[in-house]
């Protein structure tokens, strides 16, 4: 797995805090975003304001412990990125999305649609 660099700053940090006291939810945009978040949890369901680089591996069986929703493109088969969404929807959900996304004709990779989905578990 690659290392990605990556930075949270205290603002943000302190909005997902602010956004998890009063019940809300963490949606991240991109499997990058997975990877730095989860990079640096707080233990509260928030994250501390780091920087770095992550060289996180998300696979099955993995703990997430700050994303809830996840908003990602389809992407190729047996890569490290297909693993990571595995992961966070649920292999058997990966699977019915991609079925149902070839039936559809939507297109694939970094270009193409996207879907959305809550953490499995």
């Amino acid at each position: 797995m690659h290392a990605e660099r990556y930075r949270i700053s205290a603002l943000a940090a302190a909005q997902l805090s602010r956004a998890r006291s009063v019940g809300g939810r963490v949606v991240a945009v991109g499997t990058t975003a997975v990877r730095c978040l989860e990079s640096s949890p707080d233990g509260k369901g928030g994250v501390v304001a780091s920087e770095g680089e992550t060289d996180l591996f998300l696979r099955p069986g993995s703990r997430f412990q700050v994303v809830d929703g996840l908003l990602t493109n389809f992407h190729q088969p047996k890569s490290s990125l297909l693993v990571l969404v595995s992961a966070f929807y649920g292999r058997d959900r990966v699977r019915s999305a991609y079925r149902g996304a070839l039936e559809r004709g939507y297109r694939f990779l970094s270009f193409g649609d996207c879907m959305f989905g809550w953490r499995s578990d």
